[in-house]
């Protein structure tokens, strides 16, 4: 489905449960559409309203010519739980998403019963290895970005556990997104740092890691349980960047109880 906000952009979404159930709305990072959420969609019972949504300049959402860093991905949120009827939900991010939704949190606490943070980062703002990627691999993309990077990307950000099927899905996605917005995004995020300000989040927050993970350490993970007042950090033995896609049972069931807890408490 896909709606149209106030600003008049676009956005490609799922949504599943009644209008009448506590709401976790889920927003994949950087690359990635709401497709990407579909491993954890399928696990998640009925009376648990979930949606996901494509970011803006990824899958079938609007894609314009600018407006792509945290804050610009930040704007879209409430505006969009305005569009859908929902005064309050729980906020789902990954990786590169996460500063976003914590910006939410931050800007407009009312409307946000908790965060949940899939392999988030702190800040990647003087982060080597980022910056290192962003000059070697993003700054020299082609556009349109060739399949075989796309397939490489998703490989080397993830894990070898990623079913077939899946892979094939999340990089037949990740094609969709022009080049000059992995530019915007990516280096926007080099300059980005929330970190003094996460002390203020009033939502309590749930931080989900994987033990392998690559991309994300666990100081980062420590070290945002500690700024972040009411978080409490879930580990994953043996898993990758992307828990929902290692172990979407687990990841379904740390959703459904965090979420149901907060909102039907």
């Amino acid at each position: 489905m896909s709606v149209t906000l106030e600003s008049g952009l676009s956005l490609s979404y799922t949504d599943q449960g009644r209008a009448s159930d506590p709401v976790v709305l889920l927003l994949p990072g950087p690359t990635d559409s709401w497709r990407s959420y579909q491993p954890v969609l399928d696990l998640l019972p009925p009376d648990l309203r979930a949606v996901a949504v494509s970011q803006r300049g990824h899958g079938d959402s609007d894609k314009p010519e600018t407006g792509y860093r945290v804050e610009d991905l930040a704007s879209d949120v409430v505006p969009l739980l305005d569009a859908l009827s929902v005064e309050r939900a729980v906020l789902a991010g990954h990786s590169g998403s996460c500063p976003v939704v914590r910006r939410v949190a931050l800007d407009h606490p009312k409307r946000v019963a908790g965060l949940i943070l899939e392999a988030s980062p702190t800040t990647l703002c003087g982060h080597a290895g980022f910056q290192e990627f962003v000059d070697s691999v993003v700054s020299d993309l082609p556009d349109p970005i060739s399949p075989e990077f796309a397939r490489s990307f998703v490989i080397d950000t993830s894990s070898d556990m990623v079913a077939p099927e899946l892979l094939d899905q999340i990089v037949a996605e990740l094609l969709k997104v022009p080049t000059r917005v992995w530019h915007a995004m990516f280096t926007d995020l080099l300059h980005y740092d929330d970190t003094a300000e996460l002390s203020q989040i009033t939502a309590p927050t749930l931080l989900l890691w994987g033990s392998n993970d690559a991309v994300v350490s666990r100081e980062m993970q420590d070290e945002l349980a500690g700024r972040i007042p009411d978080a409490t950090l879930v580990v994953f033995p043996g898993v990758g960047h992307t828990p929902r896609w290692d172990d979407p049972s687990r990841f379904s069931n740390e959703v459904v109880a965090f979420t149901k807890a907060l909102l039907r408490s």
